[in-house]
């Protein structure tokens, strides 16, 4: 069995701007393995986000191929794209996107149920990600009553909540002052390591970059390394 979690071959990926093809990934390959912690750099407009949503299976590329724990995606339908998304990654962007009318607890419950998992486990474990990221007395309240770092370590434990392989992340901690950051950054590093996930994080952060495994730069369309 291979050990790669997400395989990107070779991926293309261009938008109209007008009359021309605006190219953004120009043959992208990028291999990361189970329990490896990557940062993806780059300057702003590079295609970074573009990258991470071809990679989390929410965009196609126009050639290319992008592998799931080991499964190609390419020839896949919406739907069988929606199940390997669902049982195999996990999200966080910059802003949360938390659900405003309901609690900490039931954010992170949503995508649990959705997937099909018993209520009672899935409360269960989300009562228990919340606890290891320090939100125990934040359960029941809902975003609105929650601090930017609070709200952002929701969003990590709803990523986290059907226990992903792969963990795709957007600048997590671009909307968070630099000691917020810090501690969200070193709770998501320490849930990652001890839970074996492979990640994929993109961050303007260079301080942040340093503390994973390795860095990777998106330069002119093509990942190499930094």
């Amino acid at each position: 069995m291979s050990d790669i979690v997400l395989g990107l071959r070779r991926v293309i990926r261009s938008f109209r701007q007008g009359r021309r093809a605006l190219e953004v990934l120009r043959g992208v390959d990028l291999e990361i393995k189970a329990g490896e912690i990557v940062a993806l750099i780059g300057p702003s407009g590079a295609g970074k986000s573009t990258l991470l949503h071809i990679a989390g299976l929410l965009e196609r590329p126009d050639d290319g191929e992008v592998l799931v724990s080991g499964e190609s995606s390419r020839e896949l339908g919406d739907d069988a794209r929606t199940r390997l998304r669902r049982h195999n990654i996990g999200f966080v962007y910059q802003y949360h996107h938390l659900l405003p009318e309901f609690s900490a607890l039931e954010n992170v419950l949503v995508p649990q149920i959705i997937a099909g998992f018993d209520r009672g486990e899935a409360r269960k474990r989300a009562s228990e990600l919340l606890a290891m990221l320090g939100l125990t007395e934040r359960e029941t309240h809902r975003p609105g009553r929650l601090s930017g770092g609070e709200q952002q370590r929701v969003a990590i434990a709803r990523a986290l909540a059907n226990s992903p392989k792969l963990l795709l992340a957007d600048e997590p901690t671009g909307n968070l002052d630099p000691d917020t950051a810090n501690e969200v950054f070193s709770l998501l590093l320490s849930i990652a390591r001890n839970a074996g996930l492979s990640v994929l994080i993109a961050t303007h952060n260079t301080d942040l970059a340093a503390r994973m495994d390795r860095t990777v730069r998106l330069d002119h369309g093509v990942v190499v390394p930094a």
